[in-house]
């Protein structure tokens, strides 16, 4: 639909430009001209005069040094502009080769479409400027008028043209399809958030049945096997095994594996050295390195499993290395399994101990509150289904074996043996009161690789699992949630439509009127989206307008993953570890070392393993100031939707579109600002 020309503005102008022009050529008497000074000035001495005049060779070399300032000034800025462009160059080439493996045919694609589609824009721009210097943005004109035109002219009618005709409808339709699929993922957020309103109000909780002796000697609590599989987890490996072994539970009803995948020979003899300090203390636990490191975290899994000793556990609780759960943690999971058969999975929640480091774990705190607040806790309570979150959470060793046990076929095992557990009828549990510290990524570079195999591991597992969901024996009902909902709507549409709809179409809008997307669609329906995710993280409420924009930014890289699991591209089946700094693990070792004074046998134990534990700090130190030397990475894709949201925001500007202008505006910088890794951990 095209919009109606408006002539307001240009009858204004023109009336001004009319009044103007009479007041400057034609003054009278009774209209005198304002604008004209008249100065006088007496008469002078001419010597003074004469002293003051400057010659005709003072003024050249005035006017001449004048000129060199003005070149000096733009060699200056034109040198800092290219020295700016090659260190961007640099940068970007260094990511790139340092992370050849990571670069997938799909994101070399994904670039090159968004880098064509920013020259398509700025010559739309170009184009759209001449047009409105020369009055056309009022007065379109027409091909097959009698005006003459000129070549520009005629190629400007023509482009108007050829879009109302020819692009506008498909782009209209692409538009209304996402509008749809908007409206649909909002309808879902909003049950959900019902339903966690509905368990608030209620005050529901998964029932624990009751401690029948509550003087339980050490043959009543079941045998429990704690798994804490890590690789080159240099900063965070004792406090994650510290915690695991001060648990409350009988020390001979339980066993601990550290699986340590490391290729790196010092943090494998930091890792052994902790395991042993353990062992002189009397606790149960183990040190198991594979030789050969296949299938990452699920091969690591499996491999502990096969081990004989196993069949003699009952349940496994599962821990990454910067996981710190609480002394009464299998205390108050282990229960839920008593005279509950059908039960599989006991899921706890994640707390994160620097969530308030940057504006980044601020963001992401606010997506995480919300995931396990509320999509968690009402799967949880009224389908008994939802994704296991591969740490933090209690097994049933028959159902993982009822199951198949841990599969090498996916990038998230955790999901794939959960949808498996689920299809086999067993039932899932999760604990919203019970919380286990962890650390959440605070660098840009971590946080995308881990939002990158979240998204397309789904994708991996959509398309291996889909035959076997619908040829289970579970309820009709049970398998359109797993397809539409868990899948589709969460994993796929929610990616594609963030990405489509507020990098490609609101741009191409600007310079195709006749396809209009709706202020309503641009700004109301997400502000009250994005309301809605922060009340699970009240304290997050001023960074509502930082995380609207965050996570259309971050809708490039859920995209990216998104389209490379599911045509299974190569970056698909990559596992990256997360890196972590290890933030709380100083001060909980001190926390650590009191909580397990009880632990000490004799005090032979207790100095050797305060030498031990001495030596290893002194090695960690050494080592983090051996490291090498980061710098803050340029994301080219980042870099480049930058620019055509800037772009396009220009083109807006020209239509006086104000809500489309803004949103453009502050998203085009939230995206240069990203790319330009200015947000989370700076470094040098």
């Amino acid at each position: 639909m095209t919009r109606p020309e408006n002539f307001e503005f240009q009858e204004w102008w023109n009336k001004q430009r009319e009044r103007n022009h009479d007041l400057l050529l034609e003054p009278s008497p009774d209209n005198p001209n304002f604008l004209t000074v008249e100065i006088t000035s007496p008469t002078s001495d001419q010597t003074v005069e004469k002293g003051r005049a400057r010659s005709a060779r003072q003024l050249s070399w005035v006017c001449l040094l004048r000129f060199q300032q003005i070149f000096s000034s733009l060699a200056y800025l034109t040198n800092g502009v290219v020295s700016l462009f090659r260190i961007a160059n640099r940068r970007i080439f260094s990511h790139h080769s340092s992370s050849s493996s990571s670069s997938s045919s799909s994101s070399s694609r994904l670039y090159r479409a968004i880098k064509a589609f920013l020259i398509l824009v700025l010559i739309l721009l170009s184009l759209e400027l001449v047009a409105y210097f020369k009055g056309w943005h009022f007065r379109p004109p027409a091909v097959g008028s009698e005006e003459v035109l000129g070549m520009v002219g005629f190629v400007y009618a023509k482009w108007l043209e050829i879009r109302s005709n020819y692009l506008a409808p498909p782009l209209q339709s692409l538009t209304n399809v996402c509008i749809v699929l908007f409206l649909i993922q909002s309808v879902d957020r909003i049950a959900l958030m019902l339903g966690c309103f509905w368990i608030k109000f209620r005050r529901l909780k998964p029932a624990m049945p009751l401690d029948e002796k509550p003087n339980a000697v050490a043959e009543d609590y079941p045998m429990v096997l704690v798994q804490i599989p890590m690789c080159n987890e240099r900063e965070v490996y004792h406090q994650s095994i510290a915690a695991v072994c001060i648990q409350d539970w009988p020390r001979e009803r339980m066993l601990v594996q550290v699986l340590d995948d490391s290729d790196e020979l010092d943090v494998q003899l930091l890792i052994k050295a902790e395991v042993q300090k353990w062992q002189q203390r009397g606790v149960r636990i183990l040190y198991r390195h594979r030789l050969i490191r296949t299938g990452y975290k699920a091969g690591n899994l499996k491999s502990a499993m096969s081990c004989d000793y196993v069949k003699d556990y009952e349940f496994v609780a599962i821990f990454d290395a910067d996981f710190q759960p609480g002394p009464d943690f299998l205390k108050k999971t282990i229960p839920y399994f008593k005279g509950n058969d059908e039960l599989a999975l006991v899921q706890t929640r994640w707390a994160f101990v620097n969530k308030d480091e940057n504006l980044l774990t601020r963001l992401q705190n606010i997506n995480l509150s919300f995931h396990f607040e509320v999509e968690q806790q009402v799967n949880g309570m009224f389908i008994n289904f939802f994704g296991f979150n591969g740490t933090a959470g209690v097994w049933r060793i028959k159902a993982l074996e009822d199951c198949g046990g841990w599969l090498e076929r996916t990038t998230v095992e955790d999901m794939d043996i959960a949808v498996r557990a689920h299809l086999c009828g067993w039932k899932f549990i999760y604990l919203n009161d019970v919380k286990c510290l962890c650390e959440l990524p605070e660098s840009y570079e971590a946080y995308k690789k881990q939002q990158h195999r979240w998204h397309s591991g789904p994708m991996q597992l959509l398309r291996l699992c889909f035959v076997d969901i619908l040829r289970s024996k579970v309820s009709l009902a049970k398998k359109a949630n797993l397809i539409f909902l868990f899948f589709l709507l969460r994993k796929l549409v929610l990616p594609f439509y963030s990405f489509t709809l507020f990098c490609i179409i609101l741009p191409l809008t600007m310079f195709l009127p006749e396809a209009q997307l709706p202020a309503w669609v641009v700004c109301y329906v997400p502000g009250i989206m994005s309301i809605l995710n922060i009340l699970p993280a009240p304290r997050s409420i001023p960074f509502i307008v930082p995380y609207l924009l965050f996570e259309n930014t971050m809708s490039v890289t859920k995209f990216n993953a998104m389209i490379s699991g599911l045509f299974r591209f190569g970056s698909s089946y990559e596992w990256i570890v997360t890196k972590k700094l290890g933030r709380s693990s100083e001060t909980d070792l001190v926390a650590f070392e009191k909580e397990s004074d009880p632990l000490m046998e004799t005090a032979s134990f207790h100095r050797s393993s305060s030498d031990s534990g001495l030596e290893e700090l002194n090695k960690l130190e050494i080592s983090k100031k051996t490291g090498k030397t980061r710098r803050n990475r340029l994301y080219r894709k980042e870099l480049t939707l930058a620019f055509i949201l800037l772009t396009a925001s220009v083109r807006s500007l020209l239509s006086a579109q104000g809500i489309h202008f803004y949103f453009l505006l502050f998203q085009g910088i939230t995206f240069l600002v990203v790319g330009l890794d200015l947000i989370g951990e700076q470094v040098s």
